[in-house]
């Protein structure tokens, strides 16, 4: 069986994107490599690595609730990219928990960067 290990993501300046992702994420970088410019933040078992020398990416992040997650952040200044809407009802558990809403929106992270923020709730429908 097979699992992500680690994500790479583009950061020019390590200091912003830890500020960023710890205030996101809600927790401090599990390690830094400096040089050679390395950031990690542990994320269930996954590493999310950003690193100058990085490829951009699109990373989709869990949250609690996307709608309330998007207003706070809006309220930080951060670059709404899509504004929260539901992407997919989930009637069977295949890829996500059965009888919920998959709810999804976009920001740019502080390195410019597109983020993707999911949430499930109870189906409204």
């Amino acid at each position: 069986m097979s699992r992500i290990v680690q994500v790479a993501q583009h950061a020019d300046d390590l200091d912003r994107a830890a500020a960023f992702y710890e205030q996101l994420l809600g927790h401090p970088p599990a390690a830094r490599f400096d040089p050679p410019g390395l950031l990690f933040f542990t994320l269930d078992g996954t590493r999310l690595l950003l690193e100058q020398g990085a490829a951009s990416a699109t990373i989709y992040l869990e949250v609690e609730d996307v709608r309330a997650s998007i207003e706070a952040l809006r309220t930080r200044g951060v670059t709404v990219e899509g504004e929260p809407h539901v992407i997919f009802q989930h009637t069977d558990d295949s890829l996500g928990p059965a009888g919920t809403d998959e709810w999804m929106a976009f920001i740019r992270d502080s390195e410019g960067n597109l983020v993707g923020l999911v949430s499930h709730s109870p189906s409204e429908h």
